[in-house]
């Protein structure tokens, strides 16, 4: 009997906590993990890749490192680095790596961090 991988997905976004600015990024955290849970919930495997914004990563290195780890049927890229018009330019940079670096994987945009597994599941289901 064949026996079938489940499916692997990298939600790629900003770390709250490296976020520059006078805000609270406790729920945004808890909405993330209330998000990953979900994909715990429904036996699909999950891994982060978190940036921060704070200048302490080479974004292009981080990203790429987690894209080459193993093989992905899907990219999760996180709304924080979307909806930010001052991150365009990073939005971009990590679209082309995904392009390069998973060429095959999904890509798929959640609305929210609790609609994390949503986001994936219309491409890995």
């Amino acid at each position: 009997m064949e026996s079938t991988a489940p499916p692997r997905v990298l939600i790629i976004g900003l770390d709250p906590y490296r976020v520059p600015g006078p805000w609270d990024p406790a729920p945004v955290a808890e909405a993330i993990a209330a998000g990953l849970a979900a994909f715990t919930e429904h036996g699909v495997g999950a891994e982060t890749c978190l940036i921060g914004l704070d200048g302490t990563d080479d974004v292009a290195a981080t990203v790429r490192t987690a894209l080459r780890s193993r093989r992905w049927e899907c990219v999760v890229i996180g709304g924080g680095l979307r909806h930010s018009g001052d991150e365009t330019e990073l939005l971009e940079q990590v679209v082309n790596l995904v392009r390069r670096f998973a060429p095959d994987a999904a890509i798929a945009f959640n609305r929210t961090p609790r609609d994390i597994y949503d986001a994936a599941a219309r491409w890995i289901t």
